[in-house]
């Protein structure tokens, strides 16, 4: 039998192989946990870093993204205002031809329309003045009056008794506006002198010459108001073919030679 003196020497060395096996086993747990743990601090460090990083590139892409759509912005406005401002300049290039068309037109049938009379006027050698008259209008204006189709009537009052008779009628105008412009009031003036004969007094259109001249043969200096009355005015003049072989005012001549030369209104 095992004393109870072996018995407790039995157990001392028991309880001190258990102590130092526990402490050896602690060690080892922290030398295995050691460097796990330290990765794991590691990645957590590495992922809050991460998410610094992700914020700030997430501002920085929100601040790009914005100028770029400031930048696109502008640029739609830009081109928005460039497509004004060249819509704008092709309608000004369109009146300005479209004016200057006008302006053509006028000034070739008026050319047409003077070589015409002066081969006229060159085939009426046997024509005599037999009546004449003059109506006036306002400024700027083309409209016949009652006094101006009152004095068109009292001129042709005979016509319908004449055989081979001619009317002209010139178109003036005075020197307010440019030359292009009084080129086309002045015809336009003798439109309606034409058409009002024509129309109303029922004169035959091939017994009418008209002509626009313009502001080019002034009766009066363009200085006064008074002046530019008289020239803004149509000529009627009626020539009746003369059979007598008595000497006369030949059809188409004119007394445009006797005005005096006059300077444009300053």
């Amino acid at each position: 039998m095992i004393t109870s003196r072996a018995q407790a020497v039995i157990a001392a060395v028991a309880s001190l192989s258990l102590g130092t096996w526990g402490c050896a086993t602690k060690k080892h747990v922290r030398e295995a946990i050691a460097p796990v743990q330290q990765q794991v601090n590691q990645v957590q460090k590495d992922t809050a870093t991460n998410k610094t990083a992700i914020g700030d590139l997430d501002r920085t892409v929100a601040g790009v993204d914005e100028k770029a759509q400031d930048a696109g912005r502008r640029a739609r406005e830009a081109a928005e205002a460039a497509e004004r401002a060249n819509s704008a300049a092709q309608q000004a290039g369109s009146r300005a031809d479209a004016a200057n068309s006008l302006a053509q037109n006028a000034m070739t049938n008026a050319n047409q329309a003077n070589q015409g009379l002066q081969t006229l006027q060159s085939n009426l050698d046997n024509y005599t003045l037999a009546n004449t008259a003059q109506v006036y209008f306002r400024v700027g204006q083309s409209m016949l009056t009652k006094e101006s189709k009152e004095q068109l009537d009292q001129a042709v009052a005979n016509a319908g008794g004449m055989h081979n008779y001619i009317i002209e009628v010139e178109g003036f105008a005075d020197r307010t506006g440019s030359k292009a412009y009084n080129m086309d009031l002045a015809r336009r003036r003798a439109d309606n002198v034409v058409h009002y004969l024509a129309v109303e007094k029922n004169i035959p259109l091939r017994n009418i010459r008209m002509l626009g001249v313009g502001s080019d043969f002034p009766n009066a200096d363009n200085k006064t108001r008074a002046a530019r009355k008289e020239n803004r005015r149509v000529d009627v003049k009626i020539y009746a073919l003369n059979l007598s072989g008595q000497p006369g005012s030949q059809a188409g001549t004119s007394d445009r030679s006797k005005q005096p030369d006059q300077q444009p209104e300053k």
